[in-house]
């Protein structure tokens, strides 16, 4: 039971001691440093500086008794107060962020001409290279994909990354092979997409391949899933290219 309660009060900011600390106090009431340490199961030293600490956050209050001085556990309403002040903190820092962001993205394209590559591994690195796409700027992603491997790792893909794709109204021309054939409308407006089907004997695929703006996704979804994000504005031309040769001599 004591236990339990620790852990629920770890998630909201206190450390373990802090805990321990609190819980004796909350039973005991208004006790000296011994008394708490022995109820908490820990030293003196150790429950003296886990008061201080709880004293700060707004958790303990004192009063003096003769010669002694007692220790009180505020009510536990008043932890509403810790978690007010971890979200002021969280607030200040995400405001610190969005100040220095600018300055940082300053020196990620002031790197030069070279090649940015980012690697991903399992399907959390493929849905996070998803997630990357979909918040760049583009207005078209040119898509190279074999849908049984899409539809094996993600089965609800068409409901997640091209519902979102949608949303935010980038269009999307899709090659694609598929064990059961043509299954995609050439020219499905409400998806904002065009599709070309390419049977698996034309072209054998086990990823995909995405171009968007300046990068080139390229996902490997059988064996050892991972994938990689190359932006530069001089690769991602070139698989432009081979891209729209390929559409091109598609029927």
């Amino acid at each position: 039971m004591v236990d339990a309660i620790v852990e629920k009060l770890r998630s909201l900011g206190l450390s373990d001691n802090e805990s321990k600390v609190y819980l004796a106090m909350l039973e005991l009431g208004p006790s000296p440093v011994m008394e708490i340490a022995r109820k908490a199961e820990i030293n003196r030293p150790t429950a003296y500086a886990q008061i201080e600490t709880l004293k700060k956050k707004g958790l303990v209050s004192t009063q003096t008794k003769g010669k002694k001085q007692l220790y009180i556990a505020e009510s536990p309403e008043h932890l509403e107060f810790v978690i007010d002040r971890q979200l002021s903190e969280i607030k200040n820092k995400k405001d610190e962020f969005q100040n220095i962001l600018p300055e940082l993205l300053n020196l990620y394209a002031t790197s030069g001409s070279r090649p940015q590559v980012r690697f991903f591994e399992g399907k959390e690195g493929i849905l996070r290279m998803q997630e990357i796409v979909l918040k760049s700027n583009t207005d078209e992603i040119l898509a190279v994909a074999s849908l049984d491997q899409i539809f094996n790792l993600f089965p609800s893909h068409v409901n997640n990354y091209s519902n979102k794709r949608v949303d935010k109204g980038i269009r999307s021309r899709l090659i694609y092979t598929y064990s059961k054939g043509p299954t995609l409308k050439d020219n499905d407006e409400q998806m904002l997409r065009t599709s070309k089907f390419v049977s698996e004997e034309m072209m054998p695929l086990s990823g995909d391949l995405s171009i968007y703006g300046d990068s080139v996704a390229i996902s490997a979804l059988t064996g050892k899933i991972s994938g990689i994000i190359i932006d530069h504005p001089e690769i991602a031309k070139s698989f432009k290219s081979f891209f729209e040769l390929i559409w091109n001599s598609i029927k």
